[in-house]
């Protein structure tokens, strides 16, 4: 446990911030990164980390336009699709939500971050716009990888411990490796919010 919360520690302090991109989003995927966030939660915090950076593509999308950040109907409508593909993998529901529901939260914190961030520095804003269904099409992708890496995980997920050690370095060394920015490690945070705790929280009921 000292040696983990060490490598954390030393790769934490080491971490380099992104400098924020002046001409629009990323555009690279967290896959094709050489080096991939560590530990047994790292391939589940990478896919995170990837949707979190599509959020970056959705605020573009957005940003100059009269589409809101809110949008519940959407969010209801992903929010049920987890529903039941989680059901048909073998994956708790409710806790398959409960995490889904953070990432939801995480994109739109990004979004608000960076029209802010645009507002505020006209020549930062992105020059073009995404497509807004291109870009939904990744995502539900993403959403079937997530939940085959929430089967992967579900035993460790349900051991708190262990779980939140695996979880921290995954997430220090995944926000090194991505180079995230401040905005982009606190939505990190979010996203992950639930990622130890949706199974208690499922047997739960709550």
């Amino acid at each position: 446990m000292a040696t983990i919360g060490l490598l954390v520690a030393t790769t934490g302090l080491a971490a380099p911030q992104a400098v924020a991109a002046t001409t629009g989003v990323s555009t690279e995927p967290a896959s094709s990164a050489a080096v991939k966030p560590l530990g047994k939660l790292g391939p589940l915090t990478g896919l995170i980390i990837e949707r979190l950076l599509v959020s970056d593509d959705v605020a573009a999308s957005k940003f100059g336009t009269d589409s809101p950040i809110e949008d519940p109907v959407r969010e209801a409508q992903v929010l049920e699709q987890v529903r039941r593909q989680a059901g048909a993998a073998g994956v708790d529901a409710e806790a398959a939500v409960a995490i889904f529901r953070d990432q939801i939260t995480a994109s739109k914190q990004v979004q608000r971050g960076l029209f802010d961030r645009w507002t505020a520095h006209p020549d930062e804003a992105p020059t073009t716009r995404p497509d807004l269904g291109q870009i939904r099409t990744r995502l539900d992708q993403l959403t079937t990888d997530l939940l085959v890496e929430l089967k992967n995980t579900e035993p460790l997920r349900g051991k708190p411990i262990g779980c939140s050690v695996q979880l921290t370095l995954a997430e220090v060394t995944g926000a090194a490796v991505e180079r995230l920015d401040t905005l982009h490690r606190q939505a990190l945070r979010t996203a992950t919010d639930s990622v130890c705790g949706a199974n208690e929280l499922a047997a739960d009921g709550s």
